[in-house]
């Protein structure tokens, strides 16, 4: 699927439909991917959505059954015909962990893909510096891995990834050995890297958090296919379907019927709306309920019962469920409301989406 959103900037990555099955499991379908120079898009889906498999296509590490795919303007794949290796490829990776020799010290570490490249030895160091200086590591030069912090290692596993100025760089998960808050820190630091030095970069991620506050686009990976890329505010604002709603735990999904202009009534009987957004025929529809398109109000005309009330400080959030299901829907209270309590609610008709059943 391609953004409609045109972008004057020349395109780092084009590839148009990728597929790749293993026996008779199809992982990818048919998977559009365009990315423009100097932007950084992420591909979020849970275990077995195909985005690993779609990052190892790029890499040159897993041919593809079908499709076409350029970097930088210049051919790399067409189809199980022409597979150029990595090595050909001129791409930087950063992998899950974060694959640094403990035995060479940090500028050997960086240095290394240059070595590879038979590059001369003082012209590898002085490049490695380079790189090491862009990350804000030059004064560790010397230092070995196993005396660095992990955000240090992570700058480290960076560095060389952009040693050899490649004009693509691919992240596969490298945050998700983890723990939370360490990587909501790291996250934060790649961002902020990535935008400083305007590199061009393919993160693959199955954490929400971490893909909105990396990349410039997200690319929701469901089945093996892209179910909508864009901004993470716009995903928020305008999911593309049910599914995508669903997997982004952006609010409620509950079924009923549409009647009029999009009018919709719940199949419980307890909820009628007159507009709604969104477009769905007369008959079986769903209706998302974002979060915050509901609060507390005595004369709500929605009711739901409390699950779960959480102190956060200076208020209350309520965990909610509604028509007996326990539904993704939360909305503050400025006071403890008991466990099992039946509340009102009030809906933000606005906020609503509508999507045919």
């Amino acid at each position: 699927m391609h953004d409609e959103t045109s972008d004057p900037r020349p395109l780092s990555v084009q590839a148009t439909g990728l597929s790749k099955s293993f026996g008779a499991t199809c992982v990818l379908h048919n998977v559009d991917l365009d990315l423009a120079a100097g932007e950084v898009v992420a591909l979020l889906g849970p275990s077995g959505c195909g985005k690993t498999t779609l990052l190892r296509i790029a890499a040159g590490l897993l041919l593809a059954d079908e499709g076409q795919m350029q970097i930088a303007g210049r051919p790399v794949l067409d189809g199980s015909r022409f597979s150029a290796p990595p090595e050909q490829r001129g791409i930087g990776m950063v992998f899950q962990d974060y694959a640094i020799w403990p035995h060479l010290s940090v500028v050997e570490n960086v240095a290394f893909p240059l070595r590879m490249r038979r590059l001369p030895g003082a012209e590898r160091k002085q490049r490695a510096q380079r790189a090491l200086d862009r990350v804000g590591l030059a004064h560790l030069a010397d230092r070995f891995p196993g005396t660095l912090s992990g955000g240090q290692q992570q700058r480290v596993a960076l560095a060389r990834a952009i040693v050899a100025e490649p004009p693509l760089v691919l992240f596969d998960e490298p945050l998700s050995n983890l723990d939370r808050e360490l990587r909501e820190g790291l996250a934060l630091e790649i961002g902020s890297l990535l935008r400083e030095l305007g590199l061009s970069a393919i993160y693959v991620t199955h954490d929400q958090s971490e893909a909105f506050t990396i990349a410039d686009r997200v690319a929701v990976m469901l089945g093996g296919q892209i179910a909508q890329i864009d901004r993470p505010e716009v995903l928020f604002a305008n999911p593309a379907s049910v599914e995508v709603a669903r997997f982004l735990n952006i609010g409620a999904v509950i079924k009923g019927n549409v009647y009029g202009e999009h009018g919709f009534t719940c199949d419980q009987g307890r909820l009628s709306i007159p507009s709604v957004r969104g477009v769905a025929p007369d008959g079986p529809a769903q209706l998302l309920i974002p979060r915050m398109a509901i609060r507390p109000d005595p004369s709500g005309p929605l009711t739901a019962q409390v699950t779960r009330c959480q102190f956060q400080g200076d208020r209350y959030l309520l965990h909610l469920e509604l028509d007996g299901e326990v539904a993704s829907l939360v909305c503050s209270a400025d006071t403890y409301v008991p466990v099992s309590s039946k509340i009102p609610l009030a809906i933000n008709p606005d906020r609503l989406r509508l999507f045919p059943s």
